[in-house]
C-alpha cells in the first residue's frame, strides 16, 4: 500500500486546461490544452540535451450491444523535443507516425519548430488544435474517443532506458474518454470583404 501510495505522489498527470471534440461533416476534430510540469529527473534530461519522446493518441469507437465495442479510426501523433545546445533553443519536431518497433531514430517528422525557452516548448507539445481523428463515415457511428497523452520512453535510444523503468518521476501521462457529440456542426463559409467592408478594416472611424 505505501508503495502504491508513493507513486500516486510521484506519477505527473498534466493539468487539463482545455478539451473539446468537435463532430462537422468532414469528421470529429479534438483541441486540447495540458499544463505540462515535468519532474527534476526529466527537465535535467533535456537540458542534457536527452530528446525526449510524447505522444498523443486518440481512438474512436462505435458501440455494439452483441460484442465488445469497435475501434473505427485510431490516430498517433509523435512529438520530439531536444534541445540545441549550439543555438540554445528548443526544438520540437512533429510526425504522425507511432515509430512502434523503430524507435524514435525511425520516425519520419513533417515539421519543425523552434522556442526560446522549455517552458514555451512545453506549451506546445501540450497543445493541440482541430486535430482530424476521424472522417465523416466514422464519426457517424461513432460513440466514444479514448484519449491518451503520454511520455514514451520506449522511443528512446536503448542506453538512456536503463534506469528509467518504473521511475513514477518518469510516468507523465493522461487518460481521457469523450463522448462524440450527436449533432453535426455545419461551419459557417467566410464570406469575401467588399471594397466598402476592406475600407473600413485598413481605415476605422474614429
Amino acid at each position: 500500500m505505501a508503495l502504491l501510495l508513493s507513486w500516486s505522489a510521484h506519477a505527473r498527470e498534466p493539468e487539463t486546461l482545455q478539451l473539446a471534440l468537435q463532430r462537422t461533416p468532414e469528421g470529429l476534430f479534438l483541441s486540447a490544452r495540458l499544463g505540462l510540469s515535468p519532474a527534476h529527473a526529466v527537465e535535467d534530461a533535456l537540458q542534457k540535451s536527452v530528446p525526449l519522446y510524447f505522444v498523443w493518441q486518440a481512438d474512436v469507437y462505435r458501440k455494439r450491444w452483441y460484442w465488445t465495442d469497435k475501434r473505427v479510426a485510431s490516430t498517433v501523433r509523435t512529438l520530439r523535443l531536444a534541445y540545441q545546445p549550439l543555438t540554445r533553443r528548443w526544438r520540437l519536431s512533429l510526425s504522425n507516425d507511432a515509430g512502434a518497433g523503430s524507435g524514435g531514430a525511425g520516425l519520419q517528422y513533417a515539421l519543425h519548430q523552434n522556442y526560446a525557452t522549455l517552458a514555451e516548448a512545453l506549451a506546445g507539445v501540450g497543445r493541440i488544435s482541430r486535430w482530424h481523428i476521424a472522417d465523416g463515415p466514422a464519426a457517424d457511428s461513432a460513440d466514444r474517443v479514448e484519449l491518451v497523452f503520454r511520455l514514451d520512453l520506449s522511443l528512446l535510444p536503448r542506453p538512456f532506458q536503463i534506469g528509467m523503468v518504473n521511475q513514477p518521476d518518469w510516468t507523465v501521462e493522461l487518460q481521457r474518454e469523450l463522448r462524440v457529440p450527436e449533432h453535426v456542426e455545419v461551419e459557417k463559409s467566410t464570406e469575401p470583404l467588399s471594397d466598402k467592408d476592406e475600407a473600413d478594416v485598413a481605415e476605422p472611424q474614429r
